[in-house]
């Protein structure tokens, strides 16, 4: 009997606005329903025992089957009456039709039994498939309501829901973190597994973002919150994947038109099987055997299943019908800037002059740049850090916007900034000749300089995405026919970005406008596109493209508004599963499409021929809309082998024999 779109479940069985028969009961009296069903099971069971027990007490049994059957049949009854009520005939009076006629003939037994299958099924089918909506329900259900909030120096606990933008949190070990904000003070682990699909714990210092609905693992933060409620990230995630939940395909939409005539026409069938047989039970299997039940569910198990998985890696879905498209993707075009490439610098060349070894060299640069926010400077600092290079005080630290930085180190004045900087301040000698990297492949270069003289030199470059060379990989394997990087840097520093991961197609210096134009020429070619970028400059070719998927969309509104989809963290890996868990899918659809069809045909014609019992029909009717869930369930399990990808350790910098240069990988920097 449950038929319900899982889609649009959140309605109730009374929603008018959806526009489809939802044909269950409502499912928040699941509980009351459980146990009505077996208080009216008991009391028919225990005709069947009164029978056997006391032959001569048929009353006492009957009667005992009567109230089992009026307990296990009045949901039935209920909702078959709202429906003609609204004017709709649906599949729910097919089974209110078989209820009473095994009624009418006085067979109160066989009545209370059909009616007890058809309520156990709808209760296993609601419970069963709707394990795949509580595993998102539990990704978007996790804010807690309420919250330390300090004023004037004091903690006070309030509800979540009274936070307001500027007000300070306080976030202990084990809270769950009450809305998104700015940490202001302490250190911890997050986990942030619900908000960017991540199982591994983020560490976070001050400055850094946390989102609402994430767990703080160590540490006491003082966080000052950014956003509140439904502004909050978790927020913004529960609404968008609620709003896919009510999206269709275009099949189900079909489904849903031509679903009224469906009832008709089984009534007409029935009434010719009476006609030619006069046997009212084969009428009522007939009746039961007819409910499509897992035609119905077909495909709203198999979608819910895959926003599922989607859900738990961080894959926000905002209509399913473009889940259901990117199975058929034969393109990917991908940004490169902040998409294949993180767009932050990082060390990639240290190289010392004369006798000065590679890590002195790194401290006195990070040193005297530590003060500065350029990203050069972040990028130093990052590797002394990471190399444990210790910091040198710093006195009359000055920055030249754009140019360069200047500090006292030691009673050494020390330079880092451009050549042409440190010329205008005095260093001197061809320190220009010892380069041998090419500024328009993209490297920036940075001099530095002690007492007017140049000891060394570093490359930087735009890291590539670790995991991006294994994304583009898996992407071939799936049978992508055509990958693309368009990105509007130079052609050099394109072309070394494509090779470094194996894009095998590069158009560089492109403009927006450009972009768009290339889209427009694959989709052209016959090609389906899905076009991923970051997000932020990138929203003309996002919306050229058939998909459209944003990268890093965790607390970017950009992002989440701009795309079809939305990757909430920024591991490339995810785009191979997409395709994946989308072909999946459609499979998983056909194969329960198919079934649902065979079944009903198959114990309809049974039924009509006298083979199967009404308390047959629906036993079978229950079995096979539970192998339509349990297929589809198995969607809800993909992608559990995926690990957010781990930056490797990085070594601290091997000082060669004389001081000679030392190359550091993109990813080791």
């Amino acid at each position: 009997m449950q038929v319900t779109s899982l889609l649009s479940q959140e309605h109730g069985p009374d929603c008018d606005d959806c526009g489809h028969d939802h044909g269950g009961l409502d499912h928040s009296h699941t509980n009351v329903k459980l146990w009505q069903t077996l208080v009216g099971l008991i009391l028919v069971l225990n005709s069947f025992v009164v029978g056997w027990i006391a032959p001569g007490m048929e009353t006492v049994g009957d009667l005992s089957a009567l109230v089992g059957a009026a307990i296990l049949g009045y949901p039935i009854l209920l909702v078959a009456f709202k429906d003609l009520r609204l004017g709709r005939l649906s599949i729910n009076e097919l089974v209110a039709l078989g209820v009473l006629a095994c009624a009418a003939k006085g067979d109160f037994r066989t009545a209370g039994i059909v009616a007890f299958f058809m309520l156990l099924g709808e209760i296993i089918e609601t419970r069963t498939a709707a394990g795949a909506r509580a595993s998102i329900e539990s990704l978007v259900k996790i804010t807690p309501t309420k919250a330390r909030r300090l004023a004037g120096g004091k903690e006070e606990e309030v509800p979540a829901s009274a936070l307001s933008v500027g007000d300070v949190i306080r976030i202990r070990p084990g809270d769950n973190i009450a809305a998104d904000g700015v940490i202001l003070s302490g250190q911890g682990s997050v986990n942030q597994a619900n908000i960017t699909g991540e199982s591994l714990p983020v560490d976070k210092n001050p400055g850094e973002q946390v989102f609402a609905g994430t767990i703080n693992l160590n540490g006491l933060l003082e966080v000052k919150v950014t956003k509140a409620g439904q502004d909050t990230t978790i927020g913004r995630v529960r609404e968008l994947i609620l709003a896919a939940e009510k999206t269709k395909l275009p099949f189900m939409r079909i489904v849903d038109q031509y679903i009224g005539y469906y009832t008709p026409l089984v009534l007409v069938i029935s009434a010719l099987v009476w006609a030619f047989t006069k046997d009212l039970d084969r009428v009522i299997s007939v009746l039961i055997g007819a409910c499509p039940c897992a035609f119905i569910l077909a495909t709203p198990t198999a979608m819910v299943a895959a926003l599922s998985a989607a859900a738990r890696l961080g894959i926000l879905v905002k209509n399913i019908s473009d889940l259901e498209a990117a199975a058929r993707i034969t393109a990917f075009v991908f940004d490169k800037t902040g998409t294949l490439t993180t767009g932050k610098l990082v060390v990639s060349r240290l190289n010392p002059l004369g006798d000065i070894a590679p890590a002195e060299l790194l401290r006195l640069a990070a040193s005297a740049e530590r003060f500065s926010n350029h990203p050069t400077a972040k990028a130093m600092v990052q590797l002394a850090e990471e190399a444990g290079v210790p910091f040198a005080d710093v006195t009359g630290f000055k920055e030249t916007a754009g140019r360069g930085v200047g500090a006292t180190i030691e009673g050494a004045q020390v330079l880092v900034g451009r050549a042409a900087w440190l010329k205008d301040n005095g260093v001197t000698g061809d320190f220009l000749k010892s380069v041998d990297l090419d500024e328009t492949a993209g490297f920036s270069l940075l001099f530095i300089a002690r007492n007017d003289q140049c000891i060394g030199w570093v490359g930087l470059q735009d890291q590539t995405r670790p995991e991006a060379a294994e994304a583009i990989r898996g992407l071939q394997e799936a049978g992508i026919r055509r990958i693309a990087m368009v990105s509007g840097d130079r052609k050099p520093v394109a072309e070394r970005v494509a090779a470094e991961i194996g894009v095998p197609e590069v158009v560089a210096e492109c403009l927006p406008q450009d972009k768009v134009e290339f889209v427009k020429a694959c989709k052209a070619k016959g090609y389906r596109v899905a076009v991923i970028g970051d997000g932020v400059n990138d929203a003309p070719a996002l919306a050229a493209g058939d998909i459209s998927i944003a990268m890093g969309a965790a607390g970017s509104e950009v992002a989440i508004n701009s795309a079809t989809i939305a990757l909430m963290n920024n591991d490339l890996r995810r785009l191979p599963f997409l395709v994946k868990i989308s072909r999946m899918a459609r499979s998983v659809i056909n194969q329960n499409f198919l079934f649902g069809i065979l079944f009903v045909v198959v114990v309809l014609t049974a039924g009509a021929m006298g083979y199967v019992h009404p308390i047959v029909a629906a036993m079978l009717h229950n079995a096979g809309a539970l192998i339509v869930v349990f297929n589809s369930a198995r969607l809800v399990r993909q992608g559990e082998e995926l690990e957010p990808f781990l930056n490797p350790a990085t070594p601290a910098p091997e000082e060669p024999a004389g001081g000679g240069p030392v190359s550091l990988t993109p990813q080791a920097a």
